[in-house]
This record gives structure tokens, sequence and C-alpha cells, in this order.
């Protein structure tokens, strides 16, 4: 029997020859088996050096940031691959706000090479942050599920989309202060029933600004006895959550 991985690559070969990569920011040829040309691709910007905890941005290599040294925060570690800088940014708008599944396939795939060079502690089992009903319905998708499908496929690790619930609509976080944002989702999440929790779990969302939404989320899984709380994102942006 064919392994899936296998007929996957055999079919992505074939719809090459029909569709040639095409850079999605300036429409150069693709490279290394995506539709970003080596120029582009080059302008991403590495999140390193970073916290190891919360992957803050830092001017100089260190353990912790100064924030962590005073206060851990509820998750183990994170890891944020890129800076929430241009022209990553172009993509990820295109992919959340403007239904742009192509931009969103990319930002995975980037994602998926990065993790491989980067070698985070994997986690057994992957869980997006969910998107409230309500939003769900209005975007038609949910951008974290988008990133993390390829990602847990890659990585050989189970994800469940609807273990972890939005239990409320709540505004949007852009524009917010890091203490408006921790207001704005106190009890925004419930973790469903029929669970059953590893010991070790990765929370992953599209970008990590101040890191109000993942410690939420985080505080909820470890109330549903998750030893060890995890957080990915594709890109931090470069600010202090305080």
């Amino acid at each position: 029997m064919n392994e899936p991985w296998k007929v996957d690559a055999i079919a992505s070969r074939a719809l090459r020859v029909v569709l040639p990569l095409r850079c999605l920011l300036c429409g150069d040829h693709g490279s290394d088996g995506i539709d970003l040309c080596a120029g582009c691709t080059n302008d991403f910007t590495l999140n390193q050096p970073c916290c190891s905890r919360c992957a803050l941005p830092l001017k100089a290599p260190a353990p912790l940031c100064g924030q962590c040294l005073v206060r851990d925060p509820v998750f183990a570690a994170a890891w944020a691959p890129f800076l929430y800088t241009h022209p990553l940014d172009l993509l990820e708008a295109r992919f959340k706000f403007r239904r742009d599944l192509a931009a969103g396939r990319v930002l995975a795939e980037l994602m998926v090479m990065r993790v491989r060079v980067d070698g985070p502690a994997l986690p057994l089992l992957i869980v997006p942050v969910p998107l409230h009903r309500l939003r769900l319905r209005e975007r038609g998708y949910n951008q974290a599920l988008e990133l993390a499908l390829p990602l847990a496929r890659a990585l050989g690790i189970p994800l469940r989309h609807d273990a972890l619930i939005r239990t409320r609509p709540t505004p949007p976080q852009t524009g917010l202060d890091a203490k408006a944002r921790r207001r704005n989702l106190r009890g925004a999440f419930d973790v469903a029933p029929t669970v059953e929790w590893p010991a070790h779990v990765v929370l992953l969302d599209d970008v990590m600004t101040t890191g109000a939404t993942l410690r939420e989320a985080a505080k909820t899984l470890h109330r549903a006895g998750v030893n060890r709380v995890d957080v990915w994102a594709l890109a931090r942006a470069p600010t202090s959550r305080a």
C-alpha cells in the first residue's frame, strides 16, 4: 500500500508540471518547492535571538527575557520562527482577512521548513487555537487550523481541532494594549468533555502579539489536567507582553 505522503508527493509533482511555482509576492519563479522566490523568502526575518519561554525578540542572546525572569508564563516554551514584519505581514493579511488560502499554504510550508531546522520539543498533540462559531462562519475557515494541519501531517503528530472550544465571541484584539487583551479573553475558552489529554500539548496560532490569547488557552488546558503546554506560532510581533 502506498504511504500517504508518497502519494501526496507524486500528486504535487504532477500538479507542478501543469501549474509551475510562482512567487505570490513578486510573481517570479518559485523556489524550494513553494510559491515564493528565493529573494522574497530571504526577506522574511527570523525571530532570533528570542526568549525561549515566550519567544519575545531579544537584542542579544539570553535564556529568558526580563519579564519571564520576573514572572513565569503559564506555558513551558514558545516557538515562533519568524518576526511579524514585512513581507510576512502581507501574506498573513491576505491569508487571514482576504480568504487567500494559497498565501496560507505558503506560510504553512515555511513553518514546516523551520520546525525541522529549529527543532522545538515535539508534543503528543497539536491543538489549534479555535475561533468562535460566529467568527468561523464569517471568515469561513480557522487560520490556525490551516497552519496546523500541514505541520501535524509533516511531523506525524495527532491534531484535535475540536478539543478546545471558544465559548464566547470576543472583540478583535487589534488596537488593544496587553491589559485590555487579557481582560477581553478572560473565560473565553473551555475544553470538550470527552477529550483524553496527553501530558504534553502544543497550542498553535498564527501570530503571537502580547501572548494573551495563548496564555488564556494554556490556563484552560492546565485546568483540564495537561501537564505541559507549549505554544507555537508562525510569527512573533516585535512587542512586549507587558
